[in-house]
């Protein structure tokens, strides 16, 4: 059951991430991969300054801020808009 619960705050974390960041959402399948990607993320970085979740709430900002920051680093490897 654990692995559900990772998956759907995983699916809203990435969702989240792009509604926040603007819009560039990758669909359902790409929001739960940025999202699981970005949960595993904000885990580690949080763990790196000292802080834990403990609830379902903090899972949750914990894995939106891991998406948000892996949003960000996939904007620079991403496709250029053409200069106009």
């Amino acid at each position: 059951m654990h692995i559900v619960w990772f998956l759907l705050i995983g699916l809203f974390a990435g969702f989240l991430a792009g509604v926040l960041t603007r819009g560039s959402g990758f669909g359902i399948v790409g929001n739960l991969i940025v999202g699981v990607l970005g949960a595993i993320l904000g885990g580690f970085l949080f763990r790196l300054v000292g802080l834990a979740s403990e609830n379902l709430l903090g899972s949750l900002i914990t894995a939106t801020v891991g998406a948000i920051v892996l949003l960000f680093l996939l904007s620079f490897v991403g496709p250029r808009k053409p200069a106009k």
